[in-house]
C-alpha cells in the first residue's frame, strides 16, 4: 500500500489559503477517486474538494476550523495506484510554482534594495514560506533573519500570518486595525437583540472598507435610452427562451457595451497596485449577484471582448443561475478586470458602487423607467414614451480622472442606445 498526501489545492490565482469547514469523510473510510472528502471556505467562495486518488483515509492531518496553506498536507490516503505519487507530487510542484510566480508578480518591477525585494532572495533559500507570510514580511520590513526565527505553529511548524501577528503585537509593530484593540463592549437596550454576522457578510464588509480606504472614489452619472433594446427584447424574448431553453435577459446586453467601451478606453480596464498601472490585454467583466440571503457575490465572465452576443447571454446566464445554487468554482471568482452591478434588479433607479479592488471601476446600472421626453423628429421636438436608466459609474480617482470616468460612462449609455439587438439573434 502507498501513502499518498492529499494536499491542499490550488483554488484561484490570488488564493493562498482556506479555511477547513468540514469533513466529509473520517479516518478509516475508503473514498475514490474524485469523491468529494471535505469542504473548504476561502476568502472567496466555499466549495468541496475532491479527492485525487482512491484508497482509505488513514489520518486527517487539519482539523475542521485550521486555516491552511495551498500545497500543505492535509490528509493520508492509503492506495494502490502507484501513480498517483508522480500525480501528486506535479500537483505540488504546480501549487509552488504558482505560489512562486504570484509572488513575483507583487514584487515586479521595483529593482530597488526593497524590502520586497529582500524577500525575494528568500525563494533561494531551502526554507518554505507561503507567499502571504512573505508579502506580510515585506510590508512590515522583517528580515529573513527574523522571520526564520518566529515559532511556526502551522503543519510542520511552517509560519502562519498569524504567527507573524502575534511577532509583531509582541514587539509593538504595526499590524492591521482589526488585531490592535478589543471589540467594544455591547450593552444592550430593552427592545434590542444581537444578531450574529455570517462569514461571508464579514468579508464583503471588510473589503468594501478596505476598498474605501484605498481608493478615491468618484462616481459619474449618465441617462441611457434602452427604448430599442427593450422594445427587440419584448418582441423576440417568448422564442428565445422557446429556442433556447434560458430567457433573454438585459445583462448580456449591459456586458456587450461595456466591454465594447473597455475596448475605446482601455485605462478603465486596468489595476493599480503599488502605484504601478497593470494594463490588461483581455476583458474579464464582473457580474454582481445578489443571493437568497441578501449576499453579494461577483462571478466573473471571462474574455467577454472574443465572445459572440449569444455565447455572452447563454454564460452569463450559466454563471448567475451557478452563483444563486451556491455552484461558482474558485476559478469563477478570479481575474476580474471590471464590475457590473444592476442595482435595477431592486428597484433602484441609481446608486454609488464600491470598487472591488484592484480594479479601478465599476458601474451600478438602475431601473428602467417609462419617461416622458423630447423625442427629435423630422417634424421637429415631441413629447414620447421613453423607456430609460441611470448608469452610476464609480471609480479611483487616484488613476482615473473625471474625463476619463465620464466619457467611459457616456459611451456605454450610447452603445446601449446603438445596440441591434435583433441582428444579434437568430430565432
Amino acid at each position: 500500500m502507498n501513502k499518498i498526501e492529499m494536499i491542499m489545492p490550488k483554488m484561484g490565482e490570488s488564493i493562498m489559503e482556506g479555511t477547513i469547514l468540514k469533513w466529509l469523510k473520517k479516518e478509516g473510510d475508503y473514498i475514490k477517486e474524485d469523491e468529494s472528502v471535505l469542504e473548504v471556505a476561502t476568502d472567496k467562495v466555499d466549495t468541496e474538494i475532491p479527492s485525487t486518488c482512491s484508497g482509505k483515509i488513514s489520518q486527517l492531518l487539519v482539523k475542521e476550523g485550521d486555516i491552511v496553506n495551498v500545497g500543505a498536507p492535509i490528509a493520508l490516503i492509503e492506495s494502490d495506484e502507484v501513480n498517483n505519487e508522480v500525480n501528486q507530487e506535479n500537483i505540488i510542484a504546480d501549487t509552488l510554482e504558482n505560489n512562486i510566480e504570484n509572488l513575483k508578480e507583487d514584487l515586479k518591477p521595483d529593482p530597488t534594495p526593497t524590502p520586497e525585494n529582500k524577500i525575494k532572495e528568500n525563494l533561494k533559500s531551502n526554507k518554505f514560506f507561503s507567499p502571504l507570510v512573505l508579502n506580510i514580511a515585506s510590508k512590515e520590513n522583517i528580515s529573513i533573519s527574523d522571520l526564520e526565527k518566529i515559532i511556526g505553529t502551522g503543519e510542520n511548524n511552517r509560519k502562519t500570518k498569524y504567527d507573524l501577528l502575534k511577532y509583531l503585537e509582541d514587539k509593538n509593530l504595526e499590524v492591521p486595525t482589526n488585531t490592535q484593540s478589543l471589540p467594544e463592549e455591547i450593552i444592550l437596550k430593552e427592545g434590542e437583540e444581537i444578531i450574529e454576522t455570517d462569514r461571508v457578510r464579514k468579508i464583503i464588509s471588510e473589503r468594501m472598507v478596505e476598498s474605501k480606504r484605498i481608493s478615491a472614489h468618484v462616481t459619474s452619472f449618465v441617462e441611457a435610452d434602452i427604448t430599442d433594446v427593450f422594445n427587440a427584447r419584448k418582441k423576440i424574448k417568448d422564442k428565445f427562451l422557446e429556442k433556447n431553453g434560458f430567457p433573454l435577459s438585459f445583462n448580456p446586453v449591459f456586458i456587450s457595451c461595456v466591454s465594447k467601451a473597455l475596448k475605446e478606453y482601455p485605462l478603465m480596464n486596468i489595476s493599480f497596485k503599488n502605484n504601478k498601472i497593470i494594463k490588461k490585454n483581455y476583458i474579464n467583466i464582473g457580474i454582481a449577484v445578489a443571493l437568497e440571503d441578501d449576499n453579494l457575490i461577483v462571478p466573473v465572465l471571462k474574455d467577454c471582448d472574443k465572445l459572440s452576443f449569444m455565447e455572452m447571454a447563454e454564460k452569463s446566464n450559466v454563471l448567475i443561475n451557478n452563483a444563486r445554487n451556491n455552484n461558482l468554482s474558485p476559478d469563477d471568482l478570479d481575474g476580474g478586470t471590471f464590475t457590473i452591478s444592476n442595482v435595477g434588479s431592486f428597484g433602484n433607479i441609481m446608486g454609488t458602487p464600491i470598487i472591488l479592488q484592484p480594479q479601478v471601476g465599476i458601474l451600478a446600472i438602475g431601473s428602467i423607467r417609462k419617461t416622458p421626453s423630447v423625442i427629435e423628429t423630422s417634424k421637429g421636438d415631441e413629447i414620447g414614451i421613453r423607456n430609460k436608466l441611470y448608469l452610476s459609474h464609480s471609480y479611483d480617482h487616484r488613476i482615473i480622472d473625471g474625463a476619463i470616468g465620464g466619457k467611459f460612462a457616456q459611451k456605454v449609455a450610447e452603445n446601449i442606445e446603438n445596440f441591434d439587438l435583433l441582428s444579434d439573434i437568430e430565432l
